[in-house]
Order: structure tokens, then sequence, then C-alpha cells
């Protein structure tokens, strides 16, 4: 089976002199969850803004769907989402204004248009009398219900999510990890997710990848990890690997 996403031996440093990546290699296969996890500035958003093409490489190997990810063009915009974690809302324009301005970017007829607005409105999860008002009144849980709508409305083959549910309460955390796992393991597409939350990858991880200044210091399936390093959890395991026990 062709990676979904490879990056081999992949470095980048900043201007400064901070390197942010040290020789990074990793594989998300099509029907996955994989989750990148480690401590602030341990080259997480790096990772994903290379392979989403926002970021070049200094060396190594990028491929994504078998191509550059920076030599992709329309055909990988069209399988790509991704969500980084700071991303915000048009807070004046509705939910469902927003919907319809998306659709308007991917869709070639208005039928095709309308068809991925209703798919939108569905993932959000959000009400007709919500999706109404504007945004800016929107929770920080429904503002990420309606930007992970956004990236899945166009029914992208691979995602990259930056801290997908970073800031919202349990119930919408619990829609949001329901989601993603269905979009890999229903759909065949490759998730890419990052967190700060051990209990949330335990459960939404089909692997793990636990990246500490700007290396993959462990790789594997949740209960494999927890074999591996002799730990009741995965946190335990995470703070064993990047040396904090």
């Amino acid at each position: 089976m062709e990676a979904a996403v490879e990056l081999v031996g992949v470095r980048k440093r900043y201007p400064g002199g901070v390197e942010a990546l040290r020789g990074v290699s990793l594989r998300v296969d099509p029907g996955e969850v994989v989750a990148l996890v480690g401590p602030n500035g341990a080259g997480k958003t790096t990772t994903m803004r290379i392979i989403v093409g926002l970021l070049r490489p200094d060396s190594g190997t990028v491929r994504v769907a078998g191509v550059d990810p920076r030599e992709g063009g329309v055909r990988l915009r069209r399988i790509l989402g991704y969500l980084p974690e700071d991303a915000g809302v048009y807070r004046r324009m509705s939910g469902i204004e927003f919907l319809r301005f998306t659709a308007s970017l991917y869709a070639g007829t208005a039928e095709e248009a309308g068809e991925i607005v209703e798919r939108g409105v569905r993932l959000s999860g959000l009400s007709l009398e919500q999706l109404s008002r504007p945004m800016g009144s929107y929770s920080k849980g429904m503002k990420r219900r309606i930007l992970v709508a956004r990236v899945l409305m166009t029914e992208p083959r691979i995602l990259v999510m930056d801290e997908p549910t970073a800031g919202v309460d349990v119930e919408h955390a619990v829609a949001i990890r329901r989601i993603l796992r269905d979009w890999a393991h229903r759909r065949g597409a490759a998730v890419i997710v990052s967190s700060h939350n051990m209990m949330e990858t335990e459960v939404l991880a089909d692997r793990v990848y636990i990246i500490s200044g700007g290396r993959i210091v462990a790789e594997g399936r949740p209960g494999e990890l927890k074999e591996r390093y002799n730990a009741e959890s995965l946190e335990e395991v995470y703070l064993k690997a990047v040396g904090a026990m």
C-alpha cells in the first residue's frame, strides 16, 4: 500500500539557528489516524506545515499522495484538508454564509455547491438557528466544529488537524473525535492530528509518534507503546519517552 503521507529524514532550521526538525521520518497510511504528540516547541506544527506545503524542508523527502506538497498544485489542494490550531472565523459572517462561501471556492456548479453546503451543515452538528447567527457569537466549541466541518465538507482524502479539540468542552471534543475516526475508518482517509491530551490520543489514534526536540523518540500503536515502556497509560509512555520520569 502506498503511504498517503511519508516523511524521510526531514530537517528544518529557522532563521536565528533554531533547529525545529532533526531528521523526522514518519508514515501515514490511508484509513488510519496518526497522532503527533510532544511538548510545546517539539516540532509538531512545523511538521504539519511541511506536510501541507506551507514550509519547505531544508533536507529530506516529503511525499503527500505520492508527490511533493509544494508541487502538487490544484489536484493536491482538492484532496488535502488542513486545520491550524489558531484558525479563526469571520466574526460578522453567519455560519451558513461561511459554509456557502467555502463551497463556492470548490464547486463547479450551483448544484455541487448546494451538496457541499448540505454536507457541511450535517458535519457541523449545529442547528439552523445557530448557523444563522454571526460566528462571533459562537462558543469556542461551536467555532471549532464549524471549522472542522469547513475542512471536511469538500471530502478530502488527507486531513491534517493541529490540536483539533483545543479549548473545547467535553461534548464538542467527543463529537470532533468521533467525526475524525469515522472519516478515517469509514472513508479510508488518512488523518494526522497533534494533541497535548494523552487520554484523547489513546482513544483517537491508531498510531502515535512522540516527538521531542525535533526528533521522533517513540512510535507505535498505543497498546504496543504501553507494552514496550511497561506503562499503564499513554501519558506514562509519553513521560518516559521524553525523559520526564
